[in-house]
């Protein structure tokens, strides 16, 4: 029986590894158009990085996840968060575009590696009553790391650019020292572990029909989040003006509406369903798209991007908890986490394709057309699923 106090520790690894990783990648979001004017490079060239990062993240949850299956959930995330601490660093000192683009893609390697083990060691741990309300918690780390970017964009890039900002990508490595010391191992890993890598292999393979749908679900989830999120601060740049600070308080004020939304909607799935509160919060967001891409004022602005975040992040924060259950215990570090991170490199051309559309048409135009599509396939792929709402991990007889 896993300790109050052993959940928590967990759970809050979880979230702050995802909270670093995401502040990690939103900085280039933020910072996109001012690394593109230094390099010489356009909006596209320069969304093209986001791209990468995206692409690469498979990798990391495919070494990362087999690592966790096999060897146990903590040290593969102690080795992870060290990793891309490094690189995001390395990313600060970027003499060139070239060189930035092949740290970003090791970034996404790093990125790719920790939702899967984050995820699966919190979940396999935290009470099944509570797994939807916690599961909201822990995803709206990205939601926070985006918010700190943005903070931390506002209050530094105006005196020292882009470069430092960087180094503080550099923290996520002290928090290794956290689950190193306060994270115990999953017990459910340690009843439902393989004894060799032939016999994780042939366990994967087995729930090849499930990796397909969680790949379906999870690209249509990151169009939804990626397409709506990545592009937004060079949205509020070209399309409205806005200086840095305009720029910063908007887009936080939207991850303040994803934290709420993630972890109210996470909390909701434990009474209704996941399914049902995921479909829920993607329709109302297809609603939403007009006043967020069309906004008359900046106030109505600000409450499109409050409530559109409310509403994507809202379906997000059911992710972990509803992967984490329709996965089975023995390939559960692996399975969700490279599932994820297939869709999204599926997904990785959204901003790529928001920043070419935009050019040719708006961003407004753009990003609402995109919007409105991606809602509506990544409330279909919720459908079309299945649902373990709650189920007990570890348990005797199977999975």
């Amino acid at each position: 029986m896993t300790s109050p106090s052993d959940h928590r520790s967990a759970l809050l690894a979880g979230y702050l590894g995802w909270t670093l990783d995401a502040f990690d990648f939103f900085l280039v979001v933020f910072c996109l158009t001012a690394i593109g004017r230094e390099f010489h490079q356009s909006d596209a060239k320069m969304a093209l990085a986001i791209t990468i990062t995206l692409a690469f993240r498979p990798i990391g949850a495919l070494i990362f996840g087999l690592l966790a299956d096999r060897y146990g959930r903590r040290l593969p995330l102690m080795l992870d968060l060290i990793f891309y601490s490094i690189v995001e660093v390395l990313s600060g000192l970027a003499p060139n575009y070239t060189t930035f683009l092949i740290l970003r893609a090791l970034f996404g390697i790093g990125m790719g590696g920790e939702w899967g083990v984050g995820a699966s060691l919190a979940m396999e741990k935290v009470p099944p009553k509570l797994r939807g309300l916690l599961s909201g918690f822990l995803q709206q780390g990205y939601a926070t790391g985006y918010l700190l970017a943005a903070i931390c964009y506002f209050l530094l890039f105006p005196r020292f650019g882009w470069r430092p900002l960087f180094f503080i990508g550099g923290l996520p490595a002290l928090l290794s020292l956290f689950v190193r010391f306060r994270v115990k191992e999953s017990e459910v890993w340690e009843r439902t572990k393989h004894e060799s890598w032939s016999h994780l292999g042939r366990a994967i393979v087995s729930h090849w029909k499930l990796f397909l749908y969680l790949v379906f679900l999870m690209m249509a989830m990151n169009f939804a989040a990626h397409g709506t999120q990545d592009m937004y601060p060079t949205f509020l740049e070209r399309q409205w003006h806005f200086g840095v600070t305009g720029r910063a308080a908007v887009t936080g004020c939207s991850m303040i509406g994803a934290i709420i939304g993630g972890t109210l909607t996470g909390w909701i799935s434990d009474k209704i369903g996941r399914r049902r509160a995921m479909i829920g919060a993607l329709l109302l967001a297809t609603c939403v798209v007009p006043l967020w891409a069309f906004a008359p004022s900046v106030p109505l602005l600000v409450l499109g991007a409050f409530m559109m975040q409310f509403l994507v992040q809202g379906a997000w924060g059911v992710i972990p908890a509803h992967l984490s259950e329709l996965s089975p215990d023995s390939v559960r570090g692996f399975l969700p986490g490279f599932g994820y991170q297939c869709g999204v490199l599926l997904a990785s051309a959204v901003t790529y394709i928001e920043a070419v559309f935009a050019h040719r048409t708006s961003y407004a135009i753009a990003m609402a057309g995109t919007a409105a599509t991606v809602f509506l396939l990544a409330a279909l792929a919720t459908a079309l699923g299945p649902e373990r709402r709650a189920t007990v991990f570890g348990a005797p007889q199977g999975e």
